[in-house]
């Protein structure tokens, strides 16, 4: 007879934290200070670029990797045998507060697989930030809404959480019907993300409150376009803080979803992912419209070159741009021409300077190579 021992809370974060890697609804960088940090322990501080800009280091983790869920992609789905672990809320504070007194992190990011119910996830979840509150604890905590969360549940994150996430997973009822057998798109996606949305509108109690949500890129057979295309209803509608992506990883899935038949490879999903992030930074800090999204005949992203460029090149009226007398909007537009350049421009105008050569802006490097075909002097 196999007698298993319970598992030390040190064991069980190192497995949850691990499982947590899924969701990227708060991290995402390219650079080698961006990605997660190992402790003495395990792998459970993650880094996390904040809506606004600022960045710092969460402690990340699951509350449990149980779950009834059975969504296709998702390599923790009730059909497959991880080990299985939960955390209890008082173990969750008791280490989160450890690291948070030695400076390791700032903050907390806590989601779960669905135990039983909704709402009855989401009461653990709620219990581990009031524990947190009560300790007098003032910082960021970012609680992930379980799809099919009541009103009272989400409110009581709300009232909690400095930010919060649900999920929206794919772009449209009809793709998400490929992915779960489990949950209704409508009810236990929409719904919730609409309230969050209302309640947390410029005005309301909880405007304070940040909310976003993530797709999975790949799993289902949806496009370039249509995400774009919820995406940007997602923001200009519903007023979402931040959209993030997360590419599907083939092998972690059964194999009958309709993105494992994709002729794309993991590193082109790895690379549309990342497209995606171009689009949303154009959408959200560039001034782009849905609209002028540069999309192939099937409606993808081209992979080898980014939507900037893509831009450019189906608009050759637009170039070159005088780089001593366009606007800001237009030195935006500009591939290769990012906010600090062209901010270093016009702050070069204000002092009377001219600039007579790409030199000027910095060493040529790639960058600078690449604007310098779309600019005149």
């Amino acid at each position: 007879m196999l007698i298993k021992r319970s598992l030390e809370t040190v064991e069980k974060l190192r497995i949850l934290s691990q499982d947590s890697q899924y969701d990227l609804a708060c991290a995402c960088g390219t650079a080698q200070d961006e990605h997660r940090r190992r402790s003495a322990e395990g792998k459970w501080i993650y880094p996390v670029t904040m809506p606004d800009g600022r960045s710092t280091f969460l402690f990340k983790t699951l509350l449990s990797n149980i779950c009834v869920n059975n969504c296709k992609y998702c390599p923790l789905r009730v059909n497959r045998d991880p080990q299985r672990c939960s955390l209890k809320p008082e173990e969750v504070v008791r280490t989160f507060l450890k690291y948070y007194r030695t400076g390791a992190v700032s903050g907390l990011f806590l989601s779960s697989g669905l135990l039983g119910t909704p709402d009855n996830t989401m009461e653990k979840l709620n219990q581990t930030a009031s524990i947190l509150r009560q300790n007098n604890f003032r910082g960021y905590i970012h609680l992930k809404i379980m799809p099919g969360a009541s009103n009272a549940a989400i409110e009581k994150a709300l009232s909690l959480a400095s930010a919060v996430s649900l999920n929206i997973e794919t772009a449209g009822e009809e793709h998400f019907k490929k992915l779960n057998s489990s949950k209704d798109y409508l009810n236990d996606i929409i719904r919730p993300i609409k309230l969050i949305s209302d309640l947390t509108a410029k005005g309301s109690r909880y405007a304070r409150i940040n909310h976003t949500t993530q797709f999975v890129v790949g799993a289902a057979d949806e496009t370039d376009k249509e995400i774009v295309k919820y995406s940007w209803g997602l923001y200009k509608r519903l007023k979402l803080d931040r959209i993030y992506f997360s590419a599907y990883q083939r092998g972690l899935g059964e194999k009958d979803l309709p993105g494992e038949h994709s002729a794309c490879s993991n590193s082109d999903l790895l690379m549309r992912e990342h497209r995606l992030y171009q689009v949303d930074w154009l959408i959200r800090k560039y001034g782009f419209q849905e609209s002028e999204i540069p999309f192939n005949e099937k409606g993808n992203l081209d992979i080898a070159m980014d939507p900037k460029e893509s831009w450019a090149a189906r608009h050759p009226e637009y170039f070159p741009v005088n780089i001593n007398r366009a606007t800001k909007d237009e030195l935006l537009r500009v591939p290769g021409f990012g906010y600090i350049t062209v901010d270093d421009i016009l702050e070069n105008r204000k002092k009377g300077w001219s600039i007579n050569s790409i030199l000027q802006l910095g060493k040529l490097g790639k960058r600078l190579e690449k604007a310098s075909r779309y600019i005149t002097f």
